[in-house]
């Protein structure tokens, strides 16, 4: 629904207890990966809700959580690329969506880190002596390693590129037919 003087939307709808199950056990298992449980329950929202996008107070409202965690978890994932922001003409709240595919934004958008941190390790040899052996040969394996991810990465979502149009009209869920 939009609110016409303003342009905004006024999404009122209620979660129901199937939707905060999934919910609470997608953040278990985005938190076991060793991420904050906040974060897992606002992408797992923003992926169950069938909505384009949703504001930061909506999401507090939905998940009956503080403004506070809503901004951290949201900040943090939009800097990995899980969520993005959108804005609305006139309109000065923060709104947020995923990207239907979600993974493979977030795989592209992980190349920028690999990047970043080559970079980071690359000035770390350059300031490495002759002598420091040891330093040097890690940070060289780190810096082939960083190298090595993203071409490996372009490889791999091109990949999954593939798979997901092979499987786009397929609704199932195959779990024994990865490539």
């Amino acid at each position: 629904m939009t609110d016409k003087q303003s342009g905004s939307r006024s999404f009122s709808g209620e979660l129901d207890d199937k939707t905060r199950t999934f919910i609470e056990d997608f953040a278990s298992s985005w938190e076991l990966a060793n991420n904050a449980r906040m974060e897992g329950r606002v992408l797992g929202l923003l992926m169950i809700v069938d909505e384009p996008y949703l504001s930061s107070a909506q999401i507090g409202q939905l998940l009956q959580a503080s403004t506070g965690a809503v901004s951290m978890a949201t900040r943090s994932l939009v800097i990995v690329g899980f969520l993005k922001r959108h804005n609305i003409p006139g309109d000065r709240a923060h709104y947020f969506r995923v990207e239907d595919d979600v993974w493979g934004t977030f795989l592209s958008g992980e190349r920028e880190y690999l990047r970043r941190m080559k970079g980071a390790i690359t000035g770390g040899l350059g300031i490495l002596d002759s002598e420091a052996a040891s330093p040097r040969t890690r940070l060289r394996n780190a810096e082939r390693y960083m190298t090595w991810l993203e071409g490996y990465h372009r490889k791999m979502l091109l990949d999954w590129e593939a798979y997901r149009d092979a499987h786009e009209n397929d609704h199932t869920t195959t779990r024994d037919e990865t490539p």
